[in-house]
């Protein structure tokens, strides 16, 4: 997608620093001796993170890299640094201009704790997947570092971490609603979203001799400025109570009166109690001035101090801060912190396809940095063999922090640039045998999708492009990402091409060719898709479509696997206990995989990740998706530990170790009808493979103790349940089942894959 919300200085314009007689490093320096070797006497910018150092696009800490050695600075890289001193943080000395600080491709608190708030016991960005690499809240923790390691030295944060706890919001791991990161790490700067065109402008201004702290002027940027603070004396500030209501009704013009607006102007001044006559304004004259008076508007919030303390306004301000993020409308953003404010530019401006090409097209190295040696980092060995063709997602799915990121306007690749590094993987990457895993990013299929009118792109303020339904105004076709399918595969040296993205069915569907050439020629025998629930309820507080999509999906899959004689199934993946999700709907989610003959190995527990709308209504218990007030619709929320647990054991209501949470529910529902041995019921009325429990039930005894708490209540014994990690910042967990597969049955090798949501900066 070539077009732009408005203007914007390419990325590739800028005169290059001097340092750029220098040339490329084989891999940016780690240590004073390869700076020493590359004839460094300093690091114009030094860069911290919370991952390994692999030279990689779809690692952001190497791509925003190579992205400032290609403007001329030199830039070095301190990774997972020992955060218990300062010291470890003047490895490479003082920065020239300022230390960039990032806590990684994943946010530190998803990195390191379960959905259940309970550490992880490996880490995929650390060589040999050894835990504790990295700090709780990285950024605010190196950012501090640096501060301590080289006062007055210019901080600047960015990546998922601090993009997501750019305003108050509302933090799971201590449950409670936690101040703007830019307040507790004292950075000078934060970078939101995808930063490329903001880090480049910001570094070489920085090397003119601006100082970060007041360089206040660039989109996707957020800073801390003093309570009323204006850029000029134009700039008028909104409520943002008014933000999401009509405005006033203006009387229709007549035609007729139309005179010269000094005309105008004398009547007014001659007669100041006269009828006044209205000039009347073109549409474009309207429109221009419109956006005049946007672009000179900036819209507070409410402040941390109000949000932190009412579930309503906390509510309000997400669903402000989620209509105000279309960068061709989007207007500034204010919010108190005590004294200060804290100020949100509007989002940045997405890259072209001509900025993508140049981002993915520099030299990286393509391995991990040598110092790691042979060690295994699973991050890496996920994706070595994947290319990343396109940003961003329309889908707004409420769980998923995606779009919250990277925005809803997609941004792809050139055919010759994703060629080329098939090419690169192919000539470079040691052990490709001829293989790419993956062609995708953060869905498999918006490669080059998009509003058919820009004008119409700018202005929308629709939270999704598909739910309720796919827009009218949604381009879908597919034919370009068939097309590149088609020339990828015919690479010399390509044997195979899996697409392991997850896969928007609902949009397939509107492109039945595009589903026989993935089902042809991109399918290893199993097909992970996500519908995530089968329920109306829950499906409407996700904004994900029906399941008339899915069986529509299924059918043309199926059919186009029998014409090409394969044996294929769909994977698909569900969510428990996410917001609005009852005990009643899991049920009939059950029934749904029992009568589909699904048996799930891994699930997924909803997890509360920063700004996502699901986490606003499992915070606040209200639906930012629609208009706000104090009696505006509640949502149900699944927060003790005992349903958590019930709804995960619905998705395996097939295992033993489940059989008796889902027995008592049963029971305590009243649906005692779905217990028994019928092909109708959920369970049997004892335990799989429990023998002894058979041998009663034949002689007449009770099966099992029957549940007598009321329905949420847990039995004395229950304790938390475990879950793998949520989508939004990292990879799903795979549901490893198959149709009619035995519980304990291999799982397929195919649906081991991640998604490629975990490798965004």
């Amino acid at each position: 997608m070539t077009t732009q919300p408005a203007a914007a200085k390419p990325i590739t314009s800028y005169r290059k620093y001097w340092a750029s007689r220098f040339g490329t490093a084989p891999f940016l320096p780690m240590s004073r001796a390869e700076m020493d070797q590359l004839g460094w006497d300093s690091c114009d910018i030094i860069l911290i993170s919370g991952d390994c150092y692999i030279d990689h696009p779809s690692f952001g800490m190497a791509l925003v890299g190579r992205l400032l050695e290609a403007q001329g600075f030199r830039v070095g890289i301190i990774a997972q640094p020992d955060w218990q001193s300062a010291e470890p943080f003047r490895a490479l000395g003082k920065p020239n201009l300022f230390f960039g600080v990032t806590a990684g491709n994943m946010d530190s608190m998803i990195n390191r704790y379960t959905a259940d708030r309970r550490p992880r016991s490996d880490d995929a960005y650390t060589p040999n997947a050894e835990p504790n690499k990295r700090p709780d809240r990285a950024v605010t923790v190196y950012a501090q570092r640096c501060r301590e390691a080289y006062p007055g030295v210019g901080v600047m944060i960015g990546s998922i971490e601090a993009s997501l706890r750019r305003i108050a919001h509302f933090d799971y791991w201590s449950d409670k609603v936690r101040q703007s990161v830019l307040i507790t790490s004292k950075a000078d700067i934060l970078l939101y979203g995808n930063a490329e065109r903001a880090l480049v402008e910001i570094a070489h201004r920085a090397a003119k001799g601006e100082k970060l702290s007041e360089i206040r002027d660039v989109r996707g940027t957020a800073f801390v400025v003093q309570q009323g603070w204006r850029p000029d004396e134009e700039w008028q500030e909104m409520d943002s109570s008014v933000v999401d209501t009509p405005g006033k009704v203006d009387p229709h013009l007549n035609p007729y009166q139309e005179i010269p607006e000094q005309a105008a102007e004398a009547t007014k001044d001659s007669d100041p109690t006269a009828p006044q006559v209205i000039r009347i304004e073109s549409r474009e004259e309207r429109l221009a001035k419109r956006r005049a008076e946007r672009a000179k508007t900036v819209i507070r919030i409410p402040a941390y101090e109000a949000v932190a303390h009412d579930p309503v306004l906390y509510a309000h301000a997400s669903r402000t801060l989620h209509l105000e993020s279309n960068p061709g409308n989007a207007r500034a953003l204010v919010q108190l912190h005590g004294s200060r404010d804290v100020w949100l530019n509007p989002p940045p401006i997405p890259l072209t396809t001509e900025e993508m090409d140049f981002v993915y097209g520099l030299p990286y190295a393509r391995n991990p940095h040598p110092s790691y040696g042979n060690a295994h980092i699973p991050a890496w060995e996920m994706i070595k063999y994947s290319v990343n063709i396109m940003r961003g997602c329309f889908g707004g799915c409420t769980f998923c922090s995606i779009t919250e990121h990277e925005g809803r306007i997609i941004q792809s690749r050139s055919e010759e640039s994703i060629l080329h590094e098939i090419e690169e993987i192919r000539d470079k990457t040691p052990g490709f045998t001829g293989h790419i895993s993956d062609l995708g990013g953060p869905t498999a299929n918006m490669y080059r999708l998009s509003c058919k009118d820009p004008n119409i792109e700018r202005s929308c303020r629709k939270l999704s492009c598909v739910f309720p339904d796919i827009c009218e105004n949604l381009n879908t076709d597919h034919s370009h990402l068939i097309q590149l399918y088609r020339k990828a595969r015919a690479l010399p040296g390509v044997k195979k091409i899996n697409i392991q993205s997850g896969l928007r069915y609902d949009l397939a569907v509107r492109s039945p060719e595009y589903i026989k050439e993935l089902v042809q020629h991109h399918v290893g025998g199993y097909l992970k898709i996500a519908p995530e629930h089968t329920e109306d309820g829950p499906l409407s507080k996700m904004m994900k479509p029906g399941m008339g999509a899915y069986d529509k999906f299924k059918e043309l899959f199926e059919r186009f696997s029998r014409q090409a004689g394969k044996e294929q199934y769909l994977i698909p993946y569900f969510i428990a206990a996410h917001p609005g999700t009852s005990d009643e709907d899991m049920m009939n989610l059950a029934l749904w995989l029992k009568k589909n003959n699904f048996r799930l190995d891994q699930v997924q527990t909803f997890t509360p990740t920063p700004m996502a709308m699901a986490t606003t209504m499992w915070h606040t218990r209200r639906n930012p998706l629609k208009r706000l007030s104090r009696s505006s619709e509640k949502v149900d929320v699944v927060r003790d530990g005992y349903r958590r647990k019930l709804h995960k054991a619905f998705l395996r209501y097939h295992h033993s170790d489940n059989w008796q949470i889902i027995h008592d529910a049963l029971i305590n529902m009243g649906r005692s009808d779905l217990i028994g041995h019928s092909k109708h019921c959920l369970i049997p009325p004892t335990p799989p493979g429990d023998k002894s429990a058979a041998v009663r039930h034949r002689l007449g005894a009770p099966a099992a103790r029957q549940g007598n708490g009321k329905p949420g209540q847990p039995r004395p014994g229950q304790g938390k349940a475990t879950a793998a990690q949520g989508k939004s910042f990292g990879g799903r967990p795979q549901a490893t089942g198959r149709p009619g597969a035995k519980p304990g049955s291999k799982p397929a090798s195919q649906a081991t894959g991640t998604n490629r949501s975990k490798h965004k900066r």
